[in-house]
């Protein structure tokens, strides 16, 4: 009876130590999470304006505003005369479940509207010509087609302005927009970078083309961009890492490019293997 005593008070004071242990590391798992999702609240809200008031004087303000939120189905009070005018300037409208706008806003009391700032003004198809003809040179633009990881966009404007790129290109749909997490990995460069923003780029395509402008597409089926000439007026379009380009983008393309490969891995980060071309563009104009 005793030995047996002796066995339970053995066993409890190890389960009672092990739940000791088990709840600290539940606790320090939920305070990481909770600083985490503090953070990537705090990022998400740096070029967020939320709630009616905000987003009309936002507007009267004549800021650029990049994306409005809208909660789906949202139409009474002054909502309407948000996304009318929100259409007029140019911005993207969205419409989200409740959910989605209340992570977005914090919990914060947003009624049913929440905008995105654009990061810097957007510039047109024009402005960057005119930076092309300025500095007398042959114009050389980037073009992301689907580009929507902001990390990348902002790494792909770092390096296309120290490649010496005109303006990049980006569609209104599927893409990154020139937020806060844009600019600040852009490390700068987005002050100097022209950005314009497009409906369609196909279009826009054909209109470069009108305008004596050559377009490569960047592919891993392409040929060898090493033994190409890349001289005059020339756009290169870079596609998502997960889909490449888009069938009628890559159809518009004068050529289609790629880098050789050693490795076992057939492809590159999309703004790692944009970098590698803008730098060939650049040694061979």
């Amino acid at each position: 009876m005793v030995a047996i005593q002796c066995i339970d008070k053995t066993l409890v004071k190890y389960l009672h130590v092990c739940y000791n242990k088990m709840l600290k590391c539940i606790i320090y798992y939920y305070t990481l999470t909770e600083m985490y999702m503090d953070k990537f609240n705090e990022e998400k809200q740096k070029d967020l304006i939320i709630g009616r008031n905000a987003v009309t004087e936002l507007i009267k303000s004549g800021r650029e505003i990049d994306t409005l939120f809208v909660l789906r189905g949202e139409r009474g009070g002054s909502v309407g005369k948000i996304l009318g005018e929100c259409r007029e300037k140019g911005a993207v409208i969205k419409e989200v479940d409740r959910k989605k706008l209340d992570f977005m806003c914090g919990h914060s009391n947003h009624q049913g509207v929440a905008a995105v700032c654009a990061a810097h003004t957007y510039s047109t198809v024009e402005d960057i010509f005119a930076v092309a003809e300025d500095r007398g040179e042959p114009p050389f633009i980037v073009i992301c087609d689907g580009i929507e990881d902001p990390h990348n966009l902002g790494a792909i404007i770092r390096t296309a302005e120290a490649a010496g790129v005109h303006g990049i290109i980006i569609p209104k749909r599927r893409s990154a927009s020139l937020n806060y997490t844009v600019g600040k990995t852009s490390a700068g460069a987005l002050e100097y970078m022209k950005v314009a923003r497009v409906s369609n780029l196909a279009s826009t395509l054909d209109d470069l083309k009108k305008r004596g402008v050559w377009i490569y597409g960047a592919d891993m089926d392409g040929e060898d961009v090493r033994g190409m000439d890349l001289d005059g007026a020339a756009a290169l379009v870079i596609g998502s890492e997960g889909d490449g380009m888009s069938r009628l983008v890559r159809e518009k393309c004068d050529f289609i490019i790629s880098l050789k490969m050693k490795g076992q891995i057939n492809s590159l980060n999309a703004s790692v293997a944009g970098g590698i071309l803008m730098y060939e563009f650049m040694y061979k104009r």
